[in-house]
């Protein structure tokens, strides 16, 4: 199925676009047009299910001859909402850089499938990106992973469990090619289900949460073996690629404390790791500009070793928009 490019698609911040459930459609301007060649729905399963394809986002004119580096992009929406073209303004914007290829990664949600097929999704786009890295002159060894919310958690379960066969899957035709990435950008996404993600007034865990009963196939409690498994400070090793972490200190539906697990597991393993807080920001805080901003930073750093310091200092919460009278 091919998209038809539509309908415009502002350049409103990814994190919020790819909360919406439904599909949309990009038409790009002409000088879009004249940076970027997309090329949507690229099958990575060897079927045609909608969900189990990427979107491709190529610079017409590149900075260098040398094979580019790539960031894929995974969405969020709980595991059961969301599209990947909710990351098609960032893919846009990282590609027309001519420094960057970008990949938006679809998975099955789950209304369709429990865990682990999402993982296993996952890593069958990056062993499709590997797989292609030679005829659209990518570097397969220099692939950045983005993501929010439940794509945050996708993308650092990348992260952690490059070395664990379990989680692999057989999808798709390119099996033989490693789903290891080598940088995560992870925006407040759930990193350990044995702990609640949102708690009450009095502190209390709750434990009812219809977005992981619906990934984990039942409540975390019940589901305790899934629960650790789906957990990427589970699979915490020292050959982990290096990570940053943005995270609303008050964010209420995945509690700053999974940020912070996250972020000690990686240190004490003597990964690479930085947290940065966005303070007394919610769950969509992570929206703020300077999350870009520093990602793409810390992005540059590791995969165009392009040398600089990383402002780890808390971002202020964007502020409330104005109460309708």
């Amino acid at each position: 199925m091919k998209r038809i490019l539509s309908l415009l698609l502002l350049a409103a911040s990814p994190v919020l676009a790819q909360e919406l459930s439904a599909p949309k459609q990009i038409v790009l301007s002409t000088a879009e047009k004249s940076q970027v060649e997309v090329k949507f729905d690229q099958p990575y399963a060897g079927n045609t299910n909608p969900k189990q394809m990427v979107d491709l986002y190529l610079p017409k004119k590149r900075n260098s001859d040398k094979p580019l580096p790539v960031i894929a992009m995974i969405h969020g929406g709980g595991w059961v909402n969301g599209d990947r073209i909710g990351y098609a303004s960032l893919g846009i914007q990282s590609a027309r850089t001519g420094d960057y290829a970008a990949v938006g990664v679809g998975y099955r949600l789950t209304k369709e499938a429990h865990w682990p097929s999402q993982v296993y999704d996952c890593k069958a786009a990056i062993r499709w990106i590997r797989a292609h890295a030679k005829e659209l002159n990518l570097d397969a060894d220099k692939i950045a992973v983005w993501g929010s919310s439940a794509g945050g958690h996708l993308s650092s379960l990348l992260g952690t469990s490059g070395d664990v066969k379990e989680l692999e899957g057989d999808l798709g035709p390119n099996t033989s090619f490693s789903s290891r990435v080598q940088c995560v950008v992870n925006l407040c996404g759930p990193e350990d289900f044995t702990k609640a993600l949102m708690f009450d007034k009095e502190g209390q865990p709750i434990w009812k949460d219809d977005a992981v009963s619906g990934l984990l196939g039942g409540n975390a409690e019940e589901k305790h073996a899934e629960a650790v498994a789906a957990s990427p400070v589970t699979h915490v090793t020292k050959d982990d690629p290096p990570f940053i972490t943005f995270h609303g200190t008050k964010d209420q539906r995945v509690a700053f404390l999974h940020a912070e697990g996250i972020h000690a597991a990686l240190q004490k393993a003597g990964v690479t790791s930085l947290l940065v807080p966005i303070k007394d920001g919610g769950h969509g805080s992570v929206s703020h500009p300077e999350v870009k901003v520093r990602g793409q930073k810390f992005t540059d750093k590791v995969l165009r070793g392009i040398e600089s310091s990383i402002d780890t200092t808390p971002i202020p919460a964007p502020p409330e928009p104005p109460k309708k009278k």
